[in-house]
């Protein structure tokens, strides 16, 4: 119920757009905020839908890049990467397409090493992908790519 009441919250702040204008500080600290934006509703998305979050943003030393959300949905423990892009550029671009072979690689390192400092090596996991289209003036077209990938990627 928290759930939906959230995302409810989100959706309607949401038509004002999930992303961020650049402003003064610039189309980096800008295209942050977007995914910071994205990564919270993306959250309360997958709550809504039963997920149970564990961790956000986990990193590990030595490798580039975060796990966005690690969360069990039922009994599998899913890896989640959030995606999202605003209109932008005169070749508009899925945001799950930015889930690259070396973003892949990265991903599968730090869920490997998830695993063994819980030493729950033997946990039925996948990767998923969330995949957010933040349309100005409208409601976040939202994606869930279940299993997008296995675990030996790379």
């Amino acid at each position: 119920m928290l759930a939906n009441f959230m995302l409810s919250i989100l959706n309607y702040a949401a038509k004002k757009g999930v992303s961020a204008a650049p402003g003064e500080s610039g189309p980096k600290e800008a295209a942050r905020q977007t995914g910071v934006k994205g990564e919270t509703y993306a959250y309360w998305y997958l709550r809504r839908h039963g997920y149970t979050p564990v961790a956000k943003n986990f990193t590990v030393a030595g490798v580039k890049g975060e796990i966005d959300i690690i969360a069990y949905d039922g009994p599998v423990l899913a890896f989640v990467e959030v995606k999202t892009r605003s209109d932008s550029g005169p070749i508009p671009s899925r945001p799950e397409d930015a889930v690259n072979r070396d973003k892949r690689r990265n991903l599968t390192r730090m869920a490997r090493q998830f695993l063994r400092s819980r030493r729950i090596e033997s946990a039925w996991c996948r990767f998923d992908v969330v995949a957010i289209e933040a349309h100005p003036g409208q409601k976040p077209v939202v994606r869930l790519h279940k299993d997008a990938f296995g675990i030996g990627a790379g």
